[in-house]
């Protein structure tokens, strides 16, 4: 059966019949809790994708308590999850060859109307609901729906989006309980209204392990025309889970259609030691390049870690949500003296889940947690199955102790740093934006935009090296502009000059910074991992004025006197000229090779924006003439003083 967005006469009758055999797949109970909703819509939609999925029976999940309750428990039943020995831990493991995004098979569905950007993956509409649906027909045989209500965003909001959602996975049912809130009764307050996302997703066929099989027909395909995202034969998160990323893609396209909007972003508090405010920002950082360790600060306050919705309100200041109650986040190198706010959580009783890592007698390893490789067991269960140190997979590839993108999902409020308002409907008002990159020679740790323009160039010219959060070759510089490419959806010059747009539409403007926690001096870190609050602390500083800076043609960098301040004063340290100058020095030549690859990158995009351009040639005139003056390629921070 082929499901077309807009449903013609003849479709509408075959609804009607549909609609007849809902009593085949739902029990009376289920029945009640859909008709309560009053919305046709929602009805069609369940009718629809239960006749094409066949499942053995479905469930409608309501907010209801004991619903939520029955998820959790199916997947413990179901084998998708196993308990630890910790009170409310447990344990998924995704199989061995489905342990990220997979980029080359999540497709956005175009007609030939849509122009998308270079880069941008597509695959012809109708030609995509055809293979999919095809993949989709029968997938769920013998195997329970889970029909699931929630909100993106907090209830009651204007940043309100509402969220159905089709799984045969209780993993992915479950995960979802923790990441998002509850939506059934905001489903109510849509009163008929087909406005709302639907995702429909099948793990497909599964193994002794209730692993997915055939992952070479694995498909994320996207459908921004009809609001809805299709996803079968995988059970990773970012594949499965739609309301994360796969709604992100949705909600994209509708806020660049609507004057608004939606960003793989981080929402925190900052809050400078002996000062009473907390000023929020939020940030952009492609995976695996410090976002999550950004919003887990020690002293900080986290709102959300992942993705934000942004509107302006009545009085021009920037409001932000986090459009999620949960973090699904990478364990690997979590620690007790890195990230001591997540060991603490990830190593005390609450509902949690892990993924993809080693359990040994009920306990769990990842990755760099912080323990001597000999307290590591050399047996054990992870995403390979039975492991033994020293094993190897069938390409001869050592298997380690855990997967480098193995995860753990918890509720914010389980976290110590929780920000009191993260579920603050009216949203937080954002006086700082953070952009940054995995970079090892070309940027410097901390430096502030000339203005906004220039901070919507900093996010479109971010540049990061690959990891193993996608299923890419690991460790090649690739762009990652505002760390939006993988879910973009709209043509790039046209997202970039929303941007630009919507900043001049704020009266309360927020300051715009770079950050680089990876930048090298002959192979070794320049910085440690817990220095990036400084850096925070600096640019939280600088939106209260509280800071000079010093102008370069690459932005605002901090002044030397200020930074040995506050080492000493957030970790009681010295901080020494010779490491300011070798930090923020401008590197002339590496910045006129980054500026040659964004001209390669966007010489040929159409529509980007006049600005950008404007930015991009003033600095690379005042970097040319610079060195052409001084004959370096490197200049210390004393040139620009």
């Amino acid at each position: 059966m082929v499901i077309t967005d807009k449903p013609n006469t003849g479709f509408t009758s075959l609804i009607g019949g549909i609609l007849q055999s809902l009593p085949k797949y739902l029990d009376e109970k289920s029945l009640r809790k859909l008709k309560a909703l009053d919305n046709i819509h929602v009805e069609e939609q369940v009718a629809k994708f239960l006749s094409l999925c066949k499942p053995a029976k479905a469930t409608i999940i309501t907010d209801d308590p004991e619903d939520i309750a029955y998820v959790r428990e199916l997947a413990i039943r179901n084998g998708e999850e196993y308990p630890l020995a910790m009170e409310g831990h447990t344990i998924h493991w995704d199989g061995y060859s489905d342990q990220a995004r997979d980029k080359a098979n999540t497709k956005v569905l175009v007609t030939s109307e849509m122009q998308m950007s270079k880069g941008i993956n597509t695959v012809p509409r109708d030609e995509g609901l055809e293979e999919v649906l095809g993949y989709m027909d029968g997938a769920m045989k013998g195997k329970e729906c889970i029909i699931r209500f929630f909100s993106l965003g907090p209830t009651n909001s204007k940043f309100t989006l509402c969220a159905l959602q089709f799984t045969d996975s209780s993993y992915v049912a479950h995960s979802e309980d923790i990441l998002y809130r509850k939506g059934y009764e905001q489903f109510k307050d849509l009163r008929g209204s087909e406005e709302f996302f639907t995702f429909i997703h099948s793990a497909g066929e599964l193994d002794d392990r209730n692993c997915t099989v055939n992952v070479d027909k694995r498909r994320i395909y996207i459908d921004l025309l009809d609001n809805k995202v299709y996803s079968v034969n995988n059970q990773y998160a970012g594949n499965s889970l739609g309301l994360k990323k796969l709604a992100l893609r949705l909600a994209v396209y509708k806020a660049n259609n609507e004057d608004w909007l939606a960003e793989h972003m981080l929402i925190m508090g900052v809050k400078p030691e002996g000062k009473n405010r907390t000023t929020y920002f939020t940030g952009a950082y492609p995976s695996a390049c410090g976002k999550t360790s950004t919003a887990m600060i020690p002293g900080q306050s986290m709102v959300g870690d992942d993705i934000a919705y942004l509107k302006i309100d009545e009085d021009g200041n920037c409001k932000a949500v986090n459009i999620e109650q949960g973090v699904f986040g990478i364990i690997t190198d979590v620690n007790p003296v890195d990230d001591p706010v997540i060991f603490k959580t990830l190593t005390t009783p609450r509902e949690m889940i892990f993924s993809n890592v080693l359990v040994h007698e009920g306990k769990t390893y990842w990755l760099n947690m912080g323990i001597p490789e000999s307290q590591y067991p050399i047996e054990g269960l992870n995403h390979i199955g039975e492991w033994s140190k020293g094993m190897k997979d069938p390409k001869d590839n050592e298997v380690g102790v855990a997967h480098r993108n193995a995860r753990y999902t918890i509720r914010i409020n389980e976290l110590d740093n929780a920000d009191p308002s993260y579920n603050d409907p009216e949203g937080l008002v954002i006086e700082g934006v953070l952009y940054g990159g995995r970079d090892s020679d070309t940027n410097v740790p901390v430096s502030q935009a000339l203005s906004w323009a220039h901070g919507v160039y900093m996010g479109a010219t971010i540049e990061s090296e690959t990891t193993s959060a996608t299923l890419d070759q690991a460790g090649v510089r690739k762009s990652s502009p505002m760390a939006i490419m993988d879910f973009m959806v709209v043509p790039f010059g046209r997202y970039l000059k929303n941007h630009i747009d919507f900043g001049n539409k704020l009266k309360l403007v927020p300051l715009v910074f770079s950050t680089n926690y990876f930048l090298k001096h002959e192979g070794k870190y320049t910085n440690e991992k817990v220095d990036k609050k400084v850096w925070l602390i600096w640019a939280e500083g600088r939106v209260h004025g509280e800071y000079e800076a010093i102008e370069t043609p690459i932005g605002y960098i901090p002044r030397y006197m200020d930074l040995k301040t506050l080492f000493r004063q957030v970790f009681d340290k010295d901080y020494t000229e010779d490491e300011y100058v070798q930090q923020f020095s401008i590197r002339v030549n590496k910045y006129l090779g980054k500026q040659a690859r964004m001209e390669e990158l966007y010489g040929d995009e159409e529509g980007i924006p006049e600005e950008f351009w404007k930015i991009h040639e003033g600095i690379k005139e005042t970097l040319l003439a610079l060195k052409e003056e001084t004959g370096k390629s490197v200049l210390a921070p004393s040139y620009f003083q």
